[in-house]
């Protein structure tokens, strides 16, 4: 039986790339066969990755069989998984994210979850030493590790991210400001997408003080884009987590280059949290700046309270 590699719902760059790296290394070297496989249509970023490194874009799963055998990369949370994960015969996970729980295997399997920044870079180092990687799988590593570290910008960063991505540019003979403002490009592109894709784009679900919401970050060099929609963006709030029978949703505006989120405030739940979460004045505004904010998984989530 094929086992088939894939990360989360909504797929961003290393969930997509991590998937495609990880089923050819079982491919390739373990001999083992495997096919990555997405959980929904990769974004405009991953996309980008695919073109960018003439990468195959992997099928999308419409229904996991009971007993498939799978392999999980770039996260460990049910919700973010197929709805019969439980019923797979789940044989490996590989994760950067804290543990959630909720997932049962069928015996005992092997599971990695390191504190850095990007699941390529944990992917990259359980390969056997002296792996010969094609280009388009370097390409793949190293557009994850700049996505998922924000060109180095994040706080998650870690030296080894950033010695791994350096190696992986010298040796493809790519600049890495140049390579990382495409990626970033193609990321702020969202003109295409509607108010509610751009909600669950990149998003995931959170319980906070017995509330749930689905905390959504749009990571753009154009913040102004995704802002001027605001009104739109705030109304769809409401028809999404209805549909997502979720409290409420929040979205963190990025921006990448200057190293802050606007975080859109539609009520008083919502002016509440970011209050007690970041220690900031909301006032009247329908927003807040939050200097230095970049990261969901260090700076965001962590410090969600009510």
């Amino acid at each position: 039986m094929t086992t088939l590699v894939f990360g989360h719902k909504s797929p961003d760059t290393d969930s997509t790339g991590s998937a495609i790296v990880w089923a050819w290394y079982m491919n390739e070297i373990l001999d083992e066969k495997a096919e990555a496989v997405l959980l929904g249509e990769p974004n405009t970023e991953a996309a980008f990755m695919l073109r960018k490194w003439n990468l195959q874009k992997p099928r999308i799963l419409d229904a996991l069989a009971e007993g498939q055998k799978v392999v999980i990369v770039d996260t460990n949370n049910p919700a973010e998984l197929p709805a019969g994960i439980n019923d797979a015969d789940i044989r490996a996970i590989y994760d950067h994210h804290k543990l959630t729980g909720g997932l049962q295997t069928k015996g005992p399997i092997n599971i990695t979850v390191r504190p850095l920044a990007c699941t390529a870079t944990i992917l990259h180092d359980e390969m056997a030493p002296g792996t010969e990687m094609p280009e388009g799988i370097k390409g793949a590593i190293l557009s994850c590790i700049l996505s998922d570290t924000l060109e180095f910008r994040s706080p998650t960063t870690t030296d080894r991210d950033r010695f791994l991505a350096e190696a992986l540019a010298e040796d493809l003979k790519v600049e890495i400001p140049s390579y990382a403002a495409e990626l970033f490009a193609a990321k702020s592109d969202v003109s295409e997408f509607s108010d509610a894709e751009l909600l669950r784009m990149d998003s995931k679900e959170y319980e906070v003080g017995g509330k749930s919401f689905r905390v959504s970050v749009l990571e753009t060099t154009s913040p102004e884009t995704v802002l001027a929609r605001k009104d739109s963006l705030v109304k769809s709030m409401e028809t999404v987590a209805a549909e997502d029978k979720v409290d409420q949703v929040l979205l963190f505006v990025v921006d990448i280059l200057r190293e802050e989120a606007t975080l859109l405030v539609p009520n008083d739940l919502v002016k509440t949290l970011a209050e007690k979460s970041f220690a900031t004045l909301v006032g009247d505004g329908d927003t807040v700046v939050l200097p230095g904010v970049v990261s969901r998984k260090k700076q965001i989530i962590p410090n969600l309270t009510l």
